[in-house]
Formats: C-alpha cells, sequence, structure tokens
C-alpha cells in the first residue's frame, strides 16, 4: 500500500481521486489546493507518491515540483493534470516527475503510474509518451532552464499577475527581495518589462492566454 498526497485545485477532484485510490488499496494522507501548505505536508509527512496538478488557479504545480526537487525530498511526483501541451511534460520530466497522466485518459493509466513511481521507474501512456517525444526532441530547451528555481516560480507568479507584495506574502520573503529576484530574472530572457513576462509566458505555454 502506498501512501499518497493530492495536490489539486477542485475538491470535487480530490474527493473523486480519493474514493477512486482507496478502492484501489492506497492511503491518501492528505491533500491540498495550493503550493504553499502543499510543500509544507508534503514535508511533514513524506508520503511516497504526490499526485500534482499544474494548474492551481494563480499559482502551478510546477512550484511544487521545483520546491521538492531543491529541498530534496523523497516523495516521487506524478503528474495528474488537464495540459496536453508537449513543453510541459517536457518541463515536468526534467524536474523529475516520475509520470504524467491526463486526466481525460483511463484511471487504470493513473494507477500503472503509481506503482510505477513506486517502484522507482517512470510511466507514460501512449498519448502522453507522443507528447513528451515532441517536448524532448525538435531542438526543444525548456524555456526557464536558464533561470534558479526561485526565479521559475516567480516568474510564474508575476505571469499570473501577483505583486511584489502579494509574492512576498506567500513565500515568506521581503517584497523588495522579490523586485530583486524579478529583475534578475527579466534581465536573464532579456524582456523589459511585465507584460513582456506575460506574452513570453503564454507564448512558451507556461501559462495560458485565458487564465485570470
Amino acid at each position: 500500500m502506498s501512501r499518497l498526497y493530492l495536490v489539486d485545485d477542485h475538491a470535487l477532484m480530490r474527493e473523486g481521486l480519493r474514493a477512486l485510490l482507496e478502492s484501489a488499496g492506497h492511503l491518501v494522507v492528505g491533500e491540498s489546493d495550493s503550493p504553499t501548505p502543499a510543500i509544507a505536508d508534503i514535508a511533514r509527512l513524506q508520503p511516497d507518491v504526490v499526485l500534482l496538478d499544474l494548474n492551481l488557479g494563480s499559482r502551478s504545480g510546477f512550484e511544487v515540483l521545483q520546491e521538492i526537487e531543491r529541498r530534496k525530498l523523497p516523495s516521487k511526483v506524478v503528474v495528474l493534470t488537464m495540459s496536453d501541451q508537449p513543453r510541459h511534460v517536457a518541463e515536468a520530466l526534467r524536474m523529475g516527475a516520475m509520470g504524467y497522466a491526463l486526466k481525460g485518459a483511463a484511471s487504470t493509466g493513473l494507477i500503472q503510474a503509481i506503482a510505477a513511481a513506486m517502484a522507482g521507474r517512470r510511466f507514460l501512456g501512449a498519448g502522453e509518451t507522443e507528447l513528451a517525444v515532441q517536448g524532448l526532441t525538435a531542438s526543444y530547451q525548456a524555456p526557464i532552464a536558464p533561470l534558479s528555481p526561485r526565479e521559475r516560480q516567480i516568474l510564474l507568479m508575476v505571469a499570473r499577475g501577483a505583486s511584489s507584495t502579494a509574492i512576498g506574502e506567500q513565500l515568506h520573503i521581503s517584497s523588495k527581495t522579490v523586485d530583486t529576484y524579478r529583475s534578475r530574472l527579466m534581465s536573464k530572457l532579456q524582456l523589459g518589462d511585465i507584460s513582456a513576462v506575460v506574452r513570453w509566458a503564454i507564448r512558451n505555454g507556461l501559462i495560458s492566454a485565458d487564465e485570470p
């Protein structure tokens, strides 16, 4: 029996997942709808596998992947999301995800992905494998690879419209420190203003144009 943690911003989705997973013999030890409490829980509970959505309202599941990587937490991550963008698949795998499953796929694929993660193996369904190939080939380089984990985290939050004050409160750092990170990442990516950050993030598939 594996110990699982759910990160998804839809309560009904989490309820359905809990029922599905527990009927398959797994134990759900916790859940969250946002990266900050999720990271705290994962560090404390150390679940075997984290099931992670990439779209968490105004935040991103990539923040969770970044923090797990940065803190070297032992939990394995299986991404479970609606996003079928090849770049998202490639970036998630590059950041250490052990599996990538689409929410519209059969539940058997998710159960297989969890079992593979427990065994230290990566698992992708046929459709997800094709997306990964598209993302990892064709001269693709992860668009935020030059940035540090904290810079990536702040880029995503800035692109979603969060102010320096709001980012600082969520990350427990000062707004001045946020401004320093923001200036640094904009310099690395050669972006002149916040609107350019937003356009760049949309163009590179990090956020969608219709996000609030």
